[in-house]
């Protein structure tokens, strides 16, 4: 595996992947630790570093890096809806669930969405609560809430 670290306007990310593709995005990563048996790569994420510099400038609405999600046969149920939800519109888990075909399963979606390893690619700060209130984030509200108005303030240019 290999890694690279970047500084962003919402912090420290760090890219986690191979030449498949991106396998991990850790946000707020200042006191990750890097594991020792990853490998420095930058020109390997040169790409997305460029992509996730325009998107937090409100410049990219969607992303061309090829991803290697690893994670159960739901997981990845749930990681291809979140894909589809667009730019600068939110979907609440319950909606999650019937797109995947499984309509009771809105808190499974959660804990999926929970485990996303590439959140912003992958967008679950999309995902809302039933009542369309605010809910869960790995990374905490105040920077879901950070991205959800990047996008909808940015989404009439697309």
């Amino acid at each position: 595996m290999y890694y690279s670290i970047f500084h962003t306007k919402i912090g420290t990310i760090i890219a986690v992947g191979d030449f498949t593709g991106l396998t991990q995005l850790i946000l707020n990563a200042t006191s990750t630790p890097i594991n020792a048996s990853w490998q420095k790569n930058d020109l390997l994420f040169l790409s997305l570093k460029q992509q996730l510099t325009e998107y937090f400038e409100g410049k990219r609405a969607s992303f061309n890096y090829p991803l290697h999600l690893i994670g159960t046969d739901f997981q990845q149920k749930v990681w291809a809806a979140l894909q589809t939800i667009p730019y600068g519109k939110l979907c609440t888990y319950g909606e999650i669930a019937k797109m995947i075909g499984n309509p009771k399963a809105a808190r499974a979606v959660g804990s999926a969405n929970h485990n996303n390893p590439i959140p912003i690619l992958i967008p679950c700060h999309r995902v809302i609560g039933s009542h369309h209130q605010l809910i869960g984030y790995a990374y905490g509200l105040e920077l879901k809430q950070r991205l959800i108005d990047l996008e909808q303030k940015s989404a009439t240019l697309f």
